[in-house]
């Protein structure tokens, strides 16, 4: 969450952690279905079962002994997303790109099958997810819209829609920056960018400390930029959060040249949405039914 400090605009309405979890996360949300959201495995599971569109999952790895043998399956595709089964804020991930002579890439630098076997033993053992043991997702790595590159041309930005009951409230973009090393999650380094959602048009970007009209490293435009397939996007959110039996929740989803993909869900989504969209979630809730 991004500190509420003097120098920000405090929205009014502003849903706070506890009031959040206390009157919407564990009120509305069984906790026999809160693994559906936190384990990446079991939500790609629900995901496929639904018919949403998702990121085809290439193997998971559920032991050190598996890794060679889910590698030889792996590898052959030549752009990869690794990502820890139960991890958050995007600790973890890493994406892996194959060169025209087989090596392998992790960003623009090297990286040895000896250091992927590594990184991937390390999620099994729990590195990741809070000391418990894990399983390694090894799925498509997604290739963004061209309408990124107009804003930031690396990494994989991504759409957080939060929605109660069904019905959409807030979102977000969140950009990935130089500081956030091509990740799009907040607490990397990477922006909040807030949505008019009548609209579909881009209004400030939010980095934790001030907002912007452009985006802080290469100085492109973001705010009134319309959002491609932005009707799909929300329509996709909803068909998701209708697949969960969870009824506070956040969509994260990323847009393709052939339309939205829903990455994962989570059911305890960050609260920084507020300050990129300069309005309070409780605000925005209270509106649902008037």
């Amino acid at each position: 969450m991004f500190p509420f400090t003097q120098k920000n605009i405090i929205p009014k309405g502003v849903l706070g952690i506890n009031e959040r979890n206390v009157s919407y996360v564990y009120k509305k949300n069984p906790r026999t279905h809160f693994p559906l959201a936190d384990d990446k495995v079991l939500c790609k599971t629900e995901l496929h079962r639904a018919n949403i569109s998702c990121p085809q999952t290439y193997t998971v790895i559920k032991r050190i002994g598996d890794i060679p043998a889910c590698w030889e399956v792996a590898s052959q595709f030549p752009k990869l997303a690794v990502k820890p089964a139960n991890g958050s804020g995007g600790g973890g991930i890493i994406i892996l790109k194959k060169t025209q002579d087989n090596k392998w890439l992790k960003g623009d630098k090297p990286i040895s099958q000896k250091q992927i076997f590594t990184h991937m033993a390390r999620i099994l053992m729990g590195m990741y997810a809070f000391g418990s043991t894990d399983q390694v997702l090894i799925e498509a790595c997604i290739e963004p819209h061209d309408f990124f590159s107009e804003i930031f041309p690396e990494g994989v930005p991504d759409f957080r829609v939060i929605l109660v009951d069904n019905q959409p409230v807030m979102s977000m973009l969140r950009m990935p920056t130089e500081r956030s090393e091509g990740k799009a999650n907040l607490h990397q380094g990477g922006l909040g960018i807030g949505i008019d959602m009548a609209k579909g048009k881009l209004t400030q970007a939010y980095d934790g400390k001030q907002f912007y009209d452009v985006h802080p490293d290469n100085q492109f435009q973001i705010s009134g930029k319309t959002i491609p397939f932005w009707d799909a996007i929300v329509d996709l959110a909803i068909q998701t959060s209708k697949a969960f039996p969870l009824n506070y929740l956040g969509v994260d989803i990323v847009l393709t040249a052939e339309g939205p993909v829903v990455l994962e869900i989570n059911v305890r989504p960050g609260l920084g949405i507020q300050l990129a969209n300069k309005q309070g979630l409780k605000n925005a809730i209270s509106k649902l039914n008037q």
